[in-house]
């Protein structure tokens, strides 16, 4: 069997004390609760830039040790270059993320919509370049990535295709490398507040809770991270699937 780390997009959220954190709990404080609730988290901090090492310390330091970081690569990379002249932002966030040591977990590139398939000799030649030293996932909000030409691209640098429940896209449910990564990211356009379950996913949840324990029965690892637009609190769709696969005891 694989092993599931399973968590949400980010640990920032103000809404979340009172529920997931104790009353009045404080944003530097936040970390440490949230490790005595998940094993994993995504980091959203890192999209809008790479981070300190003492902050990556602090985040190393506040969790237990078995405790699993992801994160984004910085917009600067993604989204604003594009790929094409990054390799000096790459190298620096890299370097950053070396920090967590044996707490790093999959690095994700996150695209929008406007980085589409023309794109894929840049994409091809980029992920040629990044070191070995880390594992890597994709992203795609652009559905015409999600083909089979483009998967065995990622396949050929042992990147993992994220699977994610997006509104528009398709769900796909192709690994691409010796793991698979997942995000739960539903319409924000739907949900202002973010402290109470507030859409009922439980058909989505079923299926993709099919979807995983298939993954890990083939001896994969699966990240999987939800955002709170999926169903209203991030935290509670992640112990909902996480009881569905192992067991409410567990």
């Amino acid at each position: 069997m694989g092993t599931l780390f399973l968590g949400t997009q980010g640990f920032s959220c103000q809404d979340w004390v009172g529920n997931l954190y104790p009353a009045k709990t404080q944003p530097a404080d936040y970390l440490a609760h949230y490790a005595t609730h998940f094993r994993a988290v995504e980091l959203d901090s890192t999209f809008y830039g790479t981070p300190r090492m003492p902050g990556i310390h602090t985040w190393y330091q506040n969790t237990p040790p078995d405790f699993v970081f992801t994160a984004k690569f910085p917009r600067a990379i993604t989204h604003e270059k594009k790929l094409i002249g990054a390799e000096e932002d790459t190298r620096d966030f890299l370097d950053a993320m070396s920090g967590l040591r044996d707490k790093c977990g999959p690095l994700l590139l996150q695209f929008r919509y406007d980085f589409d398939p023309q794109a894929a000799p840049i994409l091809d030649k980029y992920l040629a370049a990044l070191p070995k030293s880390f594992r890597y996932a994709i992203e795609f909000r652009n559905k015409a990535w999600l083909q089979p030409p483009y998967w065995e691209l990622l396949e050929k640098h042992r990147v993992a295709l994220c699977l994610h429940d997006l509104y528009y896209t398709p769900r796909i449910t192709r690994v691409t490398t010796d793991f698979a990564y997942i995000r739960w990211l539903g319409n924000r356009t739907q949900l202002q507040k973010f402290d109470i379950i507030q859409i009922d996913r439980s058909k989505e949840q079923a299926w993709w809770s099919r979807v995983v324990k298939d993954t890990l029965a083939k001896g994969l690892d699966v990240y999987g991270f939800f955002n709170n637009c999926w169903a209203g609190h991030a935290p509670t769709s992640a112990r909902q699937l996480f009881e569905s696969i192992v067991g409410k005891n567990r």
